[in-house]
């Protein structure tokens, strides 16, 4: 059986958390413990070391879902994770500007570290003050059609129909990164 290991990474309050949950098929790993920090006016507990989702993809293929911390004070983390990661999505809050630097710094680290295929993920459209895909897009660096940029897709991690649909496109880069390397 092949395990194909895929890293949900991201800003705070992003989705990281509820996209491994969503799409799980056992009791999710986590290491929630209470907000300290300014993380706490967002939400009250936090992630300070990794989520853990699994999820049979086919009758060959199990996914290992690993979820990220969003604070730059774990990045620790972030290199342990991302290192052996197959392939890996970035959840950026679409109604949280502000974070979009933190989207960048996050991106910048994963792709100083791995060739891995990624896609991103704009969560939080639905929320008052989100800005639009494009506006983001822009935002984030991706919005010259002359560079090269991972695919970007709207994500709702509440929704498991989402999420399977995030999954099932990353384990699309994934292979066709595979046949490229072949």
């Amino acid at each position: 059986m092949e395990v194909l290991r895929l890293v949900v990474t991201g800003p705070v309050g992003a989705g990281k958390s509820t996209f491994v949950r969503s799409i799980s098929e056992i009791k999710v790993v986590d290491t929630d413990r209470k907000a300290t920090d300014e993380t706490a006016q967002l939400k009250q507990k936090t992630t300070v070391a990794l989520d853990f989702g699994r999820l049979k993809f086919s009758k060959d293929m199990v996914l290992h879902i690993y979820g990220t911390p969003g604070q730059t004070r774990f990045n620790f983390m972030w290199d342990l994770l991302i290192h052996k990661a197959d392939a890996y999505i970035l959840l950026v809050p679409a109604n949280r500007p502000a974070e979009l630097r933190n989207a960048r710094v996050i991106s910048n680290f994963m792709q100083q570290r791995t060739q891995a295929p990624m896609i991103v993920g704009f969560t939080h459209m639905d929320c008052p003050g989100a800005w639009g895909a494009k506006d983001i897009a822009i935002a984030m660096g991706y919005g010259r059609v002359d560079i090269k940029r991972p695919p970007i897709i709207r994500v709702d991690p509440t929704n498991k129909s989402s999420v399977a649909q995030a999954t099932i496109k990353l384990v699309e880069q994934f292979s066709q990164n595979l046949m490229l390397k072949r």
